[in-house]
């Protein structure tokens, strides 16, 4: 099937660009950074075949989707407060939400805060975030430096927005990339590495490894990049303190059944203790990086349809 045309629906005081298909049973797809929900191009036919209605938004600060200026308008009440805000578009009380990368953050805080309105959380390559004693990007701070990625987003805003943004080809084709863990690592050189690898003129023919996507797969992101900038999906990021703030209030446990999807060769570590926070869990590991569901799609759709099946069936 070609990828859904977009709707544009006004949920919590922003407009989204939403792409669904199907009918029946809800499942709401959520993407990452740097991405778009084109990322889940894979996943949508064999989840709608399966009788579910498929919704998969480009969230706030991407593609067509609202960017509001405010920093504290990308924190997790406002991200989640967007989905719960679709799924009343739709007329659901319920749904099952799939998350990769910063969707898996947003995917486990809304199974928290709204645990009557998440019936099963199906999360690939960031784990539960267990809330310690002391505030995320200063605790990144202290153990890894001014120039770790998140720490550098939060500590010079700006900075890495107008690079990305004007480099945005150069990011994206190093970002999207499979197999590198066949090659000696690169060394980035001192400084910030991502802005590295977006400037960089020794690497401007592409990191080691192959390519995630196809140039015209490619287009897609750099077409959406070109629309929205980066601030807003960065802005995610600026609120790590706040949310850290925020879910406090909440118990820090997930009750509903939980599938967790890794790499192998992921920069994202694996938890060591994820069954503490979660009651009903199922764990696979694939031998990919971090692009789980655009590097395995056939292995990520037959676990997840397996695991759907059984936990939350159409």
């Amino acid at each position: 099937m070609d990828f859904p045309t977009p709707q544009m629906i006004d949920v919590n005081g922003v407009t989204l660009e939403v792409f669904s298909a199907g009918s029946g049973t809800p499942l709401v797809l959520c993407h990452g950074w740097p991405e778009h929900a084109y990322s889940w191009r894979y996943q949508i036919q064999p989840l709608v075949e399966a009788g579910y209605h498929v919704i998969v938004p480009n969230q706030r600060g991407y593609g067509n989707s609202s960017r509001p200026e405010a920093v504290t308008d990308y924190d997790i009440e406002h991200l989640t407060g967007d989905l719960m805000a679709l799924l009343d578009h739709f007329g659901y009380q319920q749904a099952a939400f799939v998350g990769h990368d910063w969707g898996a953050i947003v995917v486990w805080n809304l199974a928290m805060m709204h645990r009557d309105r998440v019936s099963a959380v199906a999360n690939l390559s960031v784990p539960f975030m267990q809330r310690g004693a002391s505030e995320w990007v200063g605790f990144w701070e202290q153990m890894l430096g001014g120039d770790f990625y998140i720490v550098h987003f939060n500590r010079q805003p700006g900075v890495a927005d107008e690079i990305f943004a004007g480099n945005t080809k150069q990011l994206l084709n190093n970002l999207y990339r499979t197999n590198q863990w066949l090659y000696p690592p690169v060394d980035l050189g001192p400084g910030m590495n991502m802005i590295n690898m977006a400037t960089s003129p020794a690497l401007a023919d592409g990191m080691p490894g192959d390519p995630l996507m196809s140039e015209a797969d490619m287009q897609v992101f750099l077409d959406a990049f070109a629309i929205s900038g980066f601030t807003g999906g960065i802005n995610w990021y600026r609120n790590f303190s706040r949310n850290w703030q925020i879910i406090g209030a909440y118990e820090q446990k997930i009750h509903q059944p939980t599938l967790m999807i890794y790499g192998n060769y992921d920069m994202v570590p694996k938890s060591d203790n994820l069954e503490e926070f979660v009651d009903d869990l199922s764990v696979h590991s694939f031998p990919c990086g971090h692009w789980i569901q655009q590097e395995r799609p056939q292995d990520t759709n037959r676990v997840l349809l397996q695991w759907l099946g059984e936990k939350y069936p159409a």
